[in-house]
C-alpha cells in the first residue's frame, strides 16, 4: 500500500509540475514569437529557455505517464497514454490528457527533425501547442481527486492568468506598428 501511495502521490506532482512547466513553454513561446526579451536577454538566451523548459516539461510528463501506469490502482495502461478515450478509468479526462500528450510527442518529433524539415511544416505543427496546453489544462482539473478545489485550483488559475496574461501581450505587440 505504501508503494501505490508514493505512486500516487509522483503521478500527482509530476502532473501538476508538468502543467507548470508547460504553461512557462507556452508563455515563453509567445513572448519569443512577440520578440519580447525579458530583462533585455538577447534572443539566443530566450530560444534556449524556451527549449530547455519544454525539454524538463517532457522530463516530468514522462514521470507522471510512467508513476500513473506503473501504479496499478487506476488500471492505466501504457496505450491509454497515447489513445484518447480508451481507458476504463476516467475515459474522458484521460482521454483529454492522451490528446496533449500526443500533440507534444507530435512537438517534440518535429522539434528533433527541425534541420531536416521544411520550415513551414515545423511552425505548422508548432502551431498545436496552442490547443495542447489548455488539453492539459482541463485533464488536469479534470481528474485529479482535489483539482476542483484548494492549491490544485489556484495553480490551474495562475496558468490560465499567466498564458492570458502574455496572449494579450502578444496580441498588443502584433497590433502595434512595428
Amino acid at each position: 500500500m505504501t508503494n501505490n501511495i508514493a505512486l500516487w502521490y509522483a503521478a500527482r506532482a509530476t502532473g501538476l509540475v508538468a502543467l507548470l512547466l508547460l504553461t512557462a513553454t507556452v508563455v515563453g513561446g509567445i513572448a519569443g514569437a512577440s520578440r519580447a526579451r525579458p530583462l533585455g536577454w538577447p534572443r539566443f538566451a530566450v530560444h534556449l529557455l524556451h527549449r530547455n523548459i519544454s525539454l524538463l516539461t517532457v522530463v516530468f510528463l514522462a514521470v507522471h505517464i510512467a508513476s500513473s501506469v506503473i501504479d496499478q490502482y487506476a488500471g492505466i495502461g501504457w496505450l491509454d497514454t497515447v489513445l484518447p478515450f480508451a481507458s476504463v478509468y476516467k475515459p474522458f479526462w484521460l482521454g483529454l490528457g492522451a490528446i496533449a500528450f500526443d500533440l507534444i510527442l507530435a512537438l517534440v518529433v518535429t522539434s528533433l527533425l527541425r534541420p531536416r524539415i521544411n520550415a513551414r511544416l515545423w511552425r505548422a505543427v508548432h502551431w498545436v501547442a496552442y490547443p495542447c496546453w489548455p488539453l492539459a489544462l482541463v485533464h488536469a482539473l479534470g481528474i485529479g481527486t482535489d483539482a476542483g478545489s484548494g492549491w490544485p485550483l489556484a495553480i490551474g488559475l495562475g496558468c490560465v492568468v499567466a498564458v492570458g496574461g502574455a496572449g494579450v501581450y502578444r496580441l498588443i505587440v502584433a497590433g502595434s506598428p512595428a
